[in-house]
């Protein structure tokens, strides 16, 4: 399936369009909290078990902001490497002050 994005940042203004539910956008922030202290936790206990629980968090979380606050699908669905990108970058700008929550 060919991409009618050719490059990330032809993709992340798309990205920030479909999270402009402002609780959606908490939630992802909150499960990419979730998965630092999972990656954190996981490292400190020397227990690899604990990182299948960081995309639960992670996705949880998101899927529950599109799927009850955004009323749309996640873009992970379609694009799944720029989206993961964009859950990043959408964090580094929440923390920046670019992106309110």
């Amino acid at each position: 399936m060919a991409s009618k994005y050719s490059s990330f940042s032809e993709f992340y203004p798309f990205y920030l369009a479909e999270h402009s539910n402002r609780t959606c956008r908490r939630l992802h922030f909150a499960g990419s909290w979730l998965v630092l202290l999972i990656l954190a936790m996981s490292v400190y206990t020397r227990n690899a078990m604990l990182l299948l629980l960081a995309p639960v968090a992670g996705y949880g979380f998101a899927w529950v902001g599109h799927f009850f606050f955004e009323h749309n699908r996640p873009a992970t669905f379609k694009y799944p490497v720029y989206s993961l990108i964009g859950d990043w970058a959408m964090f580094r700008d929440i923390l920046m002050g670019r992106v309110k929550i």
